[in-house]
């Protein structure tokens, strides 16, 4: 025996005979719980005086698994209490993922269905499309399947034979999580929002899309090769999330002294400067850098000028960058910059104009002091080094 509840899910009171008790497990001669199935879970509720904590369908029918074992035995007569907040929940959100699919009929390419699943709080679409579902996309989901449930669509379901079904166009197969529906099976439930959407499902749904209420889109994400996953909420948690995005949306503007409408421009507008006083401070700190050390005490060999000395609080590729440009550049302050970092982990930069080779120079520093590293004849670094920053000064200007 199938569950009723897919045809009167309306129904939540009934009462049934009891076939079978296997510890926890019963099974009635007709029931209204749903069984999990196809990504809805299973409903909740009471069967006698008993809490209904899972609802499965086997090849025998559907089985009842209660919180502990029953009073009632085979042949007795139970009532059965589907709870009417879960099951009302679980209605509008399936209801909702089928209007969610026809705002995508809509928006996107090459769509197909692949996959879905109601939780507590959200409940998500998977999308198998080759369209970007970027910002704007997802917005664009939101408005429409909102404006099918303002519309007051009605929602129908009929069983249609499996070939008749297949040769729709517009009927859409959940195949990967609607498993069964259609296994051995002459014909297939299709579930029909007025000129919104048509799928194949076996699921619980409202009869008017007005019962939903606000659906509101949360975020993406690509759970798979070709998928784009979409979640929503409804109900509360929808209703909450809403307000939780205007009060946010609200104190943004009153921070920024702008509109709500304005919030988009001006917060481009500041990043702009934002990256633009970054890049400038960014600047700022390698000509400091460089200045640094450009005035480190010069030692004059072979008429070259060289730069010596140890810097503080002063990373090593920063340090290279502008030990480079001081010896490259045309009223050069140096010929050879040999910096040494001075802090817990001591390296070596040398940067030549080309007359000395700072790869080797490099290997003798650390021959001489551990650690490693390599360049080219014109630049070239070190860490690691086994000594203190003055100790390594000391060698190269005695070299």
């Amino acid at each position: 025996m199938q569950s009723l509840a897919p045809a009167e899910p309306t129904v939540r009171e009934f009462e049934a005979e009891v076939t079978a008790v296997d510890g926890r497990d019963v099974e009635l001669d007709r029931t209204y719980f749903y069984a999990e199935s196809g990504g809805q879970p299973a409903d909740r509720g009471q069967l006698g005086d008993r809490r209904v904590v899972d609802v499965r369908e086997t090849a025998d029918g559907v089985v009842h698994r209660l919180a502990e074992p029953p009073a009632f035995g085979v042949g007795d007569g139970v009532v059965g209490v589907v709870d009417d907040d879960f099951r009302t929940y679980c209605m509008r959100a399936h209801t909702a993922s089928h209007a969610l699919y026809g705002a995508g009929r809509r928006l996107l390419d090459d769509l197909g269905y692949g996959g879905f699943d109601i939780g507590e709080e959200k409940v998500r679409v998977d999308f198998a499309t080759s369209s970007e579902i970027d910002d704007d996309v997802l917005v664009d989901l939101e408005r429409l399947v909102n404006r099918a449930v303002w519309d007051s669509r009605a929602v129908e379901w009929e069983e249609v034979a499996v070939e008749e079904a297949r040769s729709r166009e517009a009927v859409a197969f959940n195949t990967k999580t609607e498993e069964g529906v259609m296994a051995d099976a002459d014909t297939v439930r299709v579930v029909t929002i007025d000129g919104w959407d048509w799928a194949a499902c076996g699921g619980t749904h409202v009869s008017n899309t007005r019962e939903i209420g606000p659906v509101e889109v949360l975020s993406r994400s690509n759970p798979g090769e070709g998928l784009t996953r979409v979640e929503f909420a409804v109900g509360p948690p929808g209703i909450d999330r809403r307000a939780a995005v205007h009060r946010a949306a609200l104190d943004a503007a009153r921070e920024l002294g702008v509109g709500v409408d304005d919030l988009a421009e001006t917060a481009a507008t500041l990043r702009a400067d934002r990256d633009r006083l970054e890049s400038e401070a960014a600047d700022l700190r390698a000509d400091l850098l460089g200045n640094r050390i450009a005035a480190l005490p010069a030692v004059e060999r072979e008429g070259s000028t060289w730069r010596i000395g140890s810097l503080a609080d002063a990373d090593a590729n920063a340090v290279g960058e502008a030990a480079k440009d001081v010896v490259g550049a045309a009223d050069r302050a140096a010929d050879v910059a040999c910096v040494v970092g001075d802090g817990p982990a001591p390296f070596v930069v040398v940067a030549s104009s080309g007359n000395v080779d700072a790869g080797a120079l490099v290997d003798e520093i650390t021959d001489a002091f551990g650690g490693g590293g390599g360049g080219s004849p014109r630049f070239a670094q070190g860490g690691g080094l086994d000594a203190d920053p003055d100790e390594v000064v000391g060698f190269l200007r005695a070299r």
